[in-house]
């Protein structure tokens, strides 16, 4: 079946949900919104908690993160995220399901093949980045100071 670019469009046109812009951008703020106080709320538990600031400040990513991937595990983030669509990807709760979504994806495949070797898909050129970005950093650091 051929088609003209004006027919294709048209076809896609019908064939496309239509969305509400200002309904998802509301959504999208009040769960991302949501997701940060969170943060700020372990943030406070910690610090309340007797932990110095600059403790709490690494904490308090680590935590989201571990929260982001348990409920990515239990399959909750991503019902969140189907309401709150960007408003969870912003986030560092967002890295964490990017990290265990294909891993749990390709958990059939076996442990090593699988999970481990599909875990960093999406994730892994930032990873693969931050750690080079950070060791150049540091070597630069090292002979600069």
């Amino acid at each position: 079946m051929k088609m003209t670019n004006q027919q294709y469009s048209s076809y896609v046109d019908k064939k496309s949900p239509n969305s509400s812009l200002w309904k998802n951008m509301l959504w999208a703020f009040l769960i991302g919104g949501t997701i940060c106080t969170v943060g700020q709320v372990v943030f406070n538990i910690y610090v309340s908690l007797g932990l110095k600031i600059e403790n709490a400040e690494s904490f308090t990513p680590i935590t989201m993160v571990f929260l982001g991937a348990l409920l990515t595990g239990l399959k909750v983030y991503d019902n969140i995220a189907k309401v709150g669509g960007a408003g969870t990807l912003v986030p560092i709760t967002g890295f964490a399901n990017a990290v265990v979504s294909p891993a749990m994806e390709f958990k059939s495949e076996g442990y090593i093949m699988g999970m481990s070797a599909k875990m960093f898909t999406i994730a892994g050129p930032v990873i693969v980045f931050g750690v080079i970005a950070s060791v150049i950093y540091g070597i630069l650091y090292c002979l600069i100071i």
